[in-house]
């Protein structure tokens, strides 16, 4: 699926998600974004895992991390001040990715002054969920 949304904050993230040299030494991809809603895929490679061919858990934070970046600022008003933080993120692991792709599906759950809440559910190619996250981002 393509992005569709078209506003100053999924704009914003269309130009940043490529661009970060962090996200792109993971090898995260943007897969779609609406407002409030972003989805990303860390593709499987040998980099990505811990021991053998299982992804290495800090790889499926920085997805969920990334994910919910995205969401929080698609649909958003873009401040004054262009920065934004990762206030809280809590990651539950619930199954391994053995040697797949894992995709993040962030969801914005509520959107305050500066402070947005985001779900992010990471899971596998064939619907296993190996993860869930609950993440506080500040904007501006």
């Amino acid at each position: 699926m393509t992005p569709t949304t078209s506003d100053p904050g999924s704009d914003l993230m269309r130009r940043f998600v490529p661009a970060s040299p962090f996200v792109a030494l993971a090898g995260i991809e943007l897969v779609e974004l609406d407002d409030g809603h972003a989805e990303l895929r860390l593709p499987y490679r040998d980099e990505v895992a811990t021991m053998g061919t299982v992804v290495h858990g800090g790889a499926i934070a920085t997805l969920v991390d990334t994910a919910a970046m995205a969401a929080a600022w698609a649909g958003a008003d873009v401040p004054d001040e262009l920065r934004g933080a990762t206030v809280a993120l809590t990651v539950t692991y619930l199954a391994p990715a053995d040697g797949q792709d894992v995709t993040a599906v962030a969801t914005v759950l509520r959107r305050g002054r500066r402070l947005t809440t985001v779900r992010v559910d990471a899971s596998t190619p064939d619907g296993t969920a190996v993860a869930s996250g609950l993440v506080t981002y500040q904007l501006g």
